[in-house]
């Protein structure tokens, strides 16, 4: 199977998102204790995968959700 950007995009995007949430939900919830970077791996290592898959879902959903709202701000 030869990857296209639609296949990889996503999975960019959720590690973008995934790395960024994580550090500062964790940071939030603990603040900076001795072993902040490593709950903060475990939880980006659990988040990232699952982000994927969200994007992978939410994508289609957020494309036709934009196709309506931008028809209806045309009117």
């Amino acid at each position: 199977m030869r990857l296209k950007p639609q296949h990889v995009q996503p999975v960019i995007m959720a590690g973008i998102m995934a790395f960024l949430m994580t550090a500062i939900i964790t940071w939030l919830n603990l603040g900076f204790p001795p072993d902040f970077f490593l709950r903060w791996v475990k939880a980006f290592i659990v988040a990232w995968p699952l982000a994927a898959i969200a994007a992978f879902m939410a994508i289609p959903i957020a494309q036709r959700a934009t196709v309506k709202i931008l028809a209806w701000l045309a009117r």
